[in-house]
């Protein structure tokens, strides 16, 4: 079928288009409406790649730093609670303590007064009683004076003032009030506000940026369909490093610069003329530390410090991941999403750790399906086109690969002898390169296809491959630093 009906809506062969139900009708290309419904297609895919997913992502994050802020909040407000509370504890012990001593004020006056009225009684009775001594002086019979002295007046009792007794005033007061004296937590309704994101319209332009999506892909598929394996290798190139002594691994970066580390964790940047440009000293030995971005930075790990950087072409270095307890060996940058895969280990066990771009830890591979460790030395990691994860373990001396959902496919032993892997690439093809005294190629599930490229002498050990964006072959010897560079496609 090639023929579309657009009266029908249906796709038709060449000859069903002539039979008398599609006559006049209206025909299309169906390859032509095809690659235009999928470009459609594609273009709102991208959009849920490029502005949707991350956007919500985003979203999600601003909820997360939202639940922190509000919990960090209502911690506070707990605490000014608790605050106010004991200020007021305390001011009613203060307030307590001055009546209770205002009642013993106003108690110690009265009864000073009441004691003052009881002095004077006392007087008065003191009085009387005088009075009555001189009274019966003069009532007896044998008192002549009786008859001459003035009559004896009697003073009237004195007047006291009965004391007011006192009154305590009780407070009126209610839940109401206390709630009124220590306030009350409230949400603004008023403020809620919106959560701000940018229009698709700024940031994204679907048509424009698919086109040239799909350019590229087809051009990059063109490429890829013409590839095939060449019936011989042919050496193009071979670059002396300086300020190594000799090539463990290597990445080539987007721009054709080298970089290369040795065996005593020196890292070092050439140009395509063998031209040092600049040194870093870690402390990782025997592994493939080191992984060229598709954004044209590099990034390395440093064993001892346990700590994955990365160096942008203005070679500035920035600390991306820490990885705690594990010492981080290698590591690979995807050229398929841009995730970091970290082979890394501890005195007992291994793993395989996938970061985002960011550093933020996604995935942890160790096990396969029997609850048996997958890995003992993952001393070089790569990734498949298909999302494989492949990994060179020369304490196991196999190629351990597992998929993208970390599920154990196959492992590689070598081809007879002892197999004892090191450097580790993956091309458009899919084929897997292991760097050992040869290099071993094989396709994407496991299967030996061949050796191209071998070595010449016994203390020549090829240790490290890699291969650029234009399919060459980059070879590194343990026995110097040169790095040699083989066409092996056609």
């Amino acid at each position: 079928m090639d023929i579309f009906c657009k009266e029908c809506q249906i796709p038709l062969c060449s000859k069903c288009s002539t039979s008398k139900e599609h006559y006049r009708h209206t025909f299309g290309d169906l390859e032509e409406i095809y690659a235009e419904k999928y470009k459609c297609q594609q273009s709102e895919f991208a959009k849920i790649q490029r502005y949707f997913l991350p956007t919500t992502q985003s979203l999600k994050k601003d909820i997360k730093r939202d639940v922190t802020e509000i919990k960090n909040i209502m911690e506070s407000i707990r605490t000014s609670m608790k605050g106010e509370a004991e200020s007021l504890k305390n001011l009613l012990d203060e307030v307590t303590l001055e009546n209770m001593e205002h009642t013993y004020t106003i108690e110690k006056s009265l009864l000073k007064v009441l004691e003052s009225q009881e002095t004077t009684y006392d007087d008065y009775i003191a009085y009387l009683e005088r009075m009555t001594d001189e009274f019966q002086k003069h009532l007896s019979f044998t008192n002549k004076k009786l008859l001459f002295s003035k009559t004896l007046k009697i003073e009237t009792i004195p007047e006291t003032t009965k004391p007011a007794l006192p009154v305590f005033i009780k407070s009126q007061f209610n839940k109401k009030y206390v709630t009124t004296l220590l306030g009350r937590v409230y949400v603004q309704e008023s403020k809620q506000r919106r959560r701000n994101f940018k229009p698709i319209e700024e940031i994204f332009t679907p048509l424009k940026s698919t086109e040239k999506h799909l350019n590229q892909s087809k051009e990059k598929s063109d490429i890829i369909q013409t590839l095939s394996l060449s019936n011989s290798v042919t050496k193009v190139r071979e670059y002396s490093v300086p300020g190594v002594h000799c090539a463990l691994h290597v990445s080539v970066d987007k721009s054709g610069k080298l970089w290369v580390s040795d065996g005593s964790g020196n890292l070092v940047q050439t140009d395509q003329e063998g031209n040092l440009l600049q040194k870093i000293q870690t402390s990782d030995k025997d592994e493939g530390n080191h992984t060229a971005t598709q954004d044209g930075d590099l990034i390395y790990t440093d064993r001892d410090k346990k700590s994955i950087y990365i160096i942008t072409p203005d070679k500035k270095v920035t600390e991306i991941i820490k990885t705690k307890d594990w010492r981080p060996g290698s590591v690979h940058s995807s050229r398929i999403n841009g995730d970091i895969l970290v082979g890394m280990d501890t005195d007992e066990e291994a793993k395989v750790t996938r970061y985002s771009k960011a550093g933020k830890e996604i995935q942890n591979i160790q096990w396969n399906n029997e609850g048996q460790e997958l890995y003992s030395e993952p001393d070089y990691i790569t990734e498949n086109i298909n999302g494989d994860i492949c990994t060179s373990d020369y304490g196991k001396d196999s190629l351990v690969v597992v998929n993208k959902s970390g599920q154990h496919r196959f492992s590689y032993t070598g081809q007879g002898s002892v197999f004892r892997p090191w450097g580790i690439c993956t091309d458009v093809l899919g084929h897997i390169l292991v760097g050992e005294r040869s290099v071993h190629l094989l396709d994407q599930d496991g299967r030996f296809l061949t050796f191209i490229v071998s070595s010449q002498q016994e203390f020549e050990h090829l240790v490290c491959v890699c291969v650029d964006d234009e399919n060459n072959l980059y070879v590194g010897q343990l026995a110097n630093s040169s790095v040699s560079v083989y066409k092996y496609l056609k």
